[in-house]
């Protein structure tokens, strides 16, 4: 947990929830009651706009979830109810439905796969919801209806809500807990605050104009959440998670005259990629890139473009980013990086080889020693190559040195000179000092070889006196 996720569980649902149950148990509801039923129109009109703009069915059907359970509860609870007064009859059955079924819609539409506005997208969601819409209508009538419980309302010290229903609530936060740290995605912090919400409703205000201020809470998280999650998207590197190449094109836009700018690069990635596969590649860059995002001297790490990386550094020289990335430099280089299988796998490509070879002979005792020796001979050629391109760290053992690998990189760095005053400039002349720290072996920082900007202003300065 750091400070992203964080941001991430607070902002926009926390905060959101936050500010609507203050102002419902404020003196100033009373005032601004009036114009509830304005914004409820308005929150919920914008959800579905912005459901139906960003093709997204899962946010869609939650909504309509939402606002078919509230505007059930208001029908079969007969109107509000008056401090003191139990529900009775239909109105506890609807609230005790609506408790069951919301948390438990909200965890069907994440688990279903997302196929948009499609038939095939919406044809299964829609009949949930009409089903249970028969259901519910079926269940609160009159005769059907159920008691459950002497219980009275808060403030008098109420639990409107079975036990045992609560359990939804609590499982739906816990999928979507699991689901934010696999996706890393606003939207799912949004759904459980919106459950939350949700939970205050039917807990402590089920008719009302307070169930009407709560339910157009949890809607508006949820708008807000898919408003938030479309931002990480387009500014955020979907498998690293950093920083995005159009972040890093605006950071350009508010830097002033002291920065600098590294360019990094993964030392033989092209062959990691052709000798472990894309899979481990990905893993190899989620590696870096946390390393990267690490970074010393308040610097910001953008993933750029396939195994290309910057670091930008605000009011910093190049002199001064250059021992935070060679620290950084250090850091990846004494981080292994686990590869499972390896072996297997150079002597399975070496098998099929030997084995194309040895269909052309007859199947003899002394050709299968030779497709033998040819297996192993290719299989440690292979692993040598690998050790070659890749080095392990001196610490590891000769029996693991085809499981774990280190990984490199090398840096080049710039900052803004007499020649190279644009961002655009200061970039190529780090880009130059990569080049170079390649062609030296990599694994390494260089420096760009530029007279610094505040020695060409001190120049001006002389030149304008005289």
């Amino acid at each position: 947990m750091h400070g992203r996720t964080w941001k991430a569980w607070l902002v926009p649902g926390g905060l959101l929830l936050a500010l609507a149950a203050a102002l419902v148990n404020s003196s100033l509801f009373a005032q601004v009651a009036p114009s509830l039923s304005f914004y409820y129109v308005a929150v919920f009109a914008a959800g579905l706009l912005l459901a139906w703009r960003f093709n997204s069915s899962r946010l869609l059907f939650s909504l309509l979830a939402l606002l078919l359970a509230h505007r059930a509860v208001a029908f079969f609870s007969n109107g509000p109810i008056q401090t003191g007064n139990v529900l009775t009859g239909p109105g506890r059955t609807a609230v005790a439905l609506a408790a069951l079924l919301i948390p438990l819609n909200f965890i069907v539409f994440a688990q279903m796969r997302e196929r948009g506005l499609t038939i095939a997208g919406i044809a299964p969601r829609f009949g949930l919801l009409f089903l249970e819409s028969v259901v519910f209508a079926v269940l609160c009538r009159p005769e059907n209806s159920f008691e459950y419980g002497s219980v009275n309302p808060h403030p008098t010290g109420g639990f409107p809500i079975p036990l045992w229903i609560l359990l939804s609530f609590v499982a739906a936060i816990a999928v979507f807990v699991r689901r934010f740290f696999q996706t890393r995605k606003p939207i799912e912090p949004g759904f459980a605050w919106s459950v939350a919400a949700v939970f205050l409703w039917l807990q402590f205000a089920p008719v009302g104009k307070a169930s009407d201020a709560y339910v157009v809470t949890a809607a508006l998280i949820l708008a807000a959440s898919l408003i938030e999650t479309s931002y990480v998207l387009a500014y955020h590197d979907e498998l690293t998670g950093i920083r995005g190449r159009r972040a890093f094109n605006e950071s350009l836009l508010s830097l002033d005259q002291q920065y600098a700018i590294a360019i990094v690069d993964i030392d033989h990635f092209k062959k990691f990629n052709d000798t472990y596969g894309h899979d481990v590649g990905d893993q190899v860059l989620c590696m870096v890139a946390k390393r990267l995002s690490d970074v010393g001297g308040d610097g910001q790490a953008f993933r750029c473009g396939g195994e290309e990386f910057a670091i930008v550094f605000r009011n910093a020289s190049a002199q001064e980013a250059f021992e935070h990335l060679d620290k950084l430099r250090q850091l990846i280089e004494k981080s292994t990086f686990q590869v499972r299988g390896a072996d297997r796998r150079a002597e399975k490509t070496a098998e099929k080889s030997a084995e194309k070879s040895g269909n052309r002979r007859a199947g003899t005792s002394q050709s299968d020693r030779r497709k033998s020796a040819k297996r192993k001979t290719a299989a440690a050629a292979t692993s040598s190559k690998q050790r070659d391109l890749f080095p392990q760290p001196a610490s590891q053992s000769p029996d693991h040195l085809s499981d774990h690998l280190s990984v490199t990189v090398s840096i080049g760095v710039a900052e803004p000179s007499t020649r190279n005053r644009q961002p655009e400039q200061v970039i190529q002349s780090a880009d130059q000092a990569l080049y170079r720290a390649k062609n030296n072996g990599r694994n390494r920082v260089e420096l760009a070889s530029t007279a610094p900007l505040r020695v060409a202003q001190g120049k001006r300065a002389k030149a304008s006196r005289l």
